[in-house]
């Protein structure tokens, strides 16, 4: 690969051109929230993922670390509490209400 430079007063500087090698693939919740914390407080370390191509890469782990752990609080929580799907068959209201509140964390 050869450089080339442009002449700016009397200085040569390089053409420098960033490759984005991101996929195409989409990140979920956690992974744009993860995104939108490193541009607001971690600027030097999004650059440096950005940089050496390794942001989808980190986003995407993130949010998939982060689906995992959901995924297992939300199941010891309707333990928990017997939300089953014995309940969900013969009260769907009152499983739809205990969801929703586990959902929403509160």
């Amino acid at each position: 690969m050869e450089i080339t430079y442009s002449k700016v007063g009397d200085y040569y500087i390089p053409n420098l051109v960033l490759e984005n090698k991101m996929k195409n693939t989409s990140i979920g919740k956690y992974g744009r929230l993860r995104l939108k914390y490193l541009k607001q407080y971690k600027k030097a370390e999004y650059t440096i993922l950005f940089m050496n191509n390794k942001l989808q890469e980190h986003l995407e782990q993130i949010d998939k670390e982060a689906q995992k752990r959901y995924d297992i609080i939300i199941k010891q929580l309707m333990e928990k509490e017997n939300v089953t799907e014995e309940l969900k068959q013969k009260n769907q209201l009152k499983w739809v209400g205990l969801m929703n509140v586990r959902q929403l964390g509160v």
